[in-house]
């Protein structure tokens, strides 16, 4: 059990492409005097046993973080639900006795330091397989608790029925959601574009 939440792994998702950023890594872009990824490592790791990092391409680009890196299996830019499946893998395969996985986005810097253990929460009280985080009306579907033995459900629905879309996979198991509030910075707020840089330096005005 780690401080803040029940013992489970936990993956941070940076698979994508970031066209919206205008390519390149959007964990690596500064906010704060650090990268986006190190204020997720900061209010994540505390939260986990075992974090790995999802990402495609030269994991080099990431070594001065000590974090396992894995690559999506799935060919082909399939999008979060290839990085969850990963991560699942390596969960199954480097942590077999931790039941559930917790996955978040890399390019969110606020992210709640009770993540883990309010996921689990609901998850429990909701009787559900599966948890995800919300605030104000938004749903952040891969802001999640997994539990490891769907990964093969979950590489069947990748690799042969060609599924995307997370909501949509989600919707064949019990789901829990675990809401936060949104104001005066939401948790989930994460850094899609240039100028979602300037406002995150804003928001940390209010965070600090």
């Amino acid at each position: 059990m780690t401080e803040h939440g029940p013992p489970v792994t936990g993956v941070i998702l940076a698979g994508g492409l970031a066209r919206r950023m205008g390519g390149g890594d959007k964990p690596l872009r500064s906010i704060a005097g650090k990268t986006i990824l190190d204020h997720v490592i900061e209010r994540i790791a505390p939260q986990c046993h075992g974090l790995a990092l999802n990402a495609n391409g030269d994991p080099a680009r990431f070594a001065q973080w000590k974090l396992p890196v894995i690559a999506d299996s799935i060919e082909g830019f399939a999008g979060p639900l290839a990085g969850i499946l990963a991560g699942l893998d390596w969960s199954a395969q480097q942590h077999p006795e931790r039941e559930y996985m917790l996955s978040v986005a890399a390019d969110c810097p606020f992210l709640p330091h009770d993540l883990a253990a309010r996921l689990e929460q609901a998850r429990t009280a909701q009787g559900a397989q599966l948890a995800v985080a919300s605030s104000g009306e938004q749903v952040h579907p891969v802001i999640g608790l997994w539990k490891v033995s769907l990964r093969e459900e979950l590489r069947h629905a990748l690799a042969i029925e060609d599924e995307r879309k997370i909501d949509r996979w989600t919707a064949r198991y019990t789901l829990a959601t675990a809401a936060w509030p949104h104001q005066p910075v939401d948790p989930f707020f994460n850094a899609n574009r240039p100028d979602d840089l300037a406002e995150a330096e804003r928001l940390f005005a209010l965070v600090r």
